[in-house]
């Protein structure tokens, strides 16, 4: 359901399970650092401008720009010296995002069908995305209506952005041992001997090509991991200082601040929102 916290609101419905939204309205409050979603994301820019980046391409988006961003895609949104701008974010889940896109005509063989433009301008998929969030954010709104809007915007996503070839899961260079490591064990004090033997990289390798393959570095990567769990875990409703243990942090304290950085709200406005009624 939705949950105001003054220039954020959260939505999400457990009758709903596979939509989560985001609506900032002082986007200069709302900072983020580099990171990913396991899920496909979508956003529109609502008002003033901010710098998008995506995995080494930066450009600046204006309102109605859409933003695009893969699963596992490395990116991030800021203000522009201290200059207003808003807008909403569009969390969909990977399963059922491909099941329409397979009722619409993409591989069969496809569990996803990637997209190959991180923004757009066109103005129908903008007015879909805005008209989807306003239904989410309407408390008034039927279950009904907001399927419907949902399945109205994946029918214009796929009309207008060009669809991705997918790539190879082959990896000569061990890069994906490694980042599978670093997920399998982020809530644990690993170094990077223990990643290195993993994967059968050197050091020198691993530091020199993991950063320009997946945008972090192996730490940051293992950061954002943790905190992609502990969103999880907040979402069951497990207490915040459990989660922070949980999740392999020193302290709560030290949770609330790296889930900020990355999430650009605290753990207690993202649980919150996930739980209001």
């Amino acid at each position: 359901m939705g949950h105001r916290q003054d220039h954020l609101r959260f939505w999400h419905d457990p009758a709903l399970p596979f939509l989560e939204a985001r609506r900032v309205t002082d986007g200069r409050r709302v900072c983020y650092a580099r990171h990913s979603h396991e899920t496909f994301s979508i956003g529109a820019i609502t008002g003033g401008c901010s710098t998008y980046w995506n995995q080494g391409h930066d450009e600046t988006v204006v309102p109605g720009s859409v933003v695009v961003m893969n699963p596992e895609v490395v990116h991030a949104c800021n203000p522009i010296d201290d200059r207003p701008w808003s807008y909403d974010m569009l969390y969909l889940d990977n399963a059922w995002l491909g099941a329409l896109q397979r009722e619409l005509g993409a591989p069969d063989h496809l569990d996803l069908q990637l997209f190959t433009a991180r923004s757009s301008r066109h103005p129908a998929l903008y007015r879909h995305l805005v008209t989807l969030c306003d239904t989410l954010f309407d408390p008034d709104a039927s279950r009904l209506a907001r399927e419907t809007e949902a399945t109205a915007l994946i029918v214009e996503m796929q009309r207008r952005l060009a669809p991705r070839m997918p790539a190879s899961r082959d990896d000569p260079e061990g890069l994906r041992r490694a980042a599978d490591y670093i997920a399998a064990h982020c809530t644990e004090a690993i170094g990077l001997d223990d990643i290195c033997h993993a994967a059968g990289l050197s050091r020198s390798y691993l530091v020199r090509r993991f950063k320009a393959h997946y945008g972090l570095t192996p730490h940051a990567f293992l950061t954002d991991r943790r905190i992609r769990l502990g969103r999880h875990k907040l979402r069951s409703g497990q207490p915040i200082a459990e989660v922070a243990m949980d999740c392999g942090f020193a302290d709560q304290a030290h949770f609330q601040r790296t889930f900020k950085r990355l999430q650009a709200a605290t753990p207690g406005q993202y649980a919150a929102g996930h739980h209001s009624r």
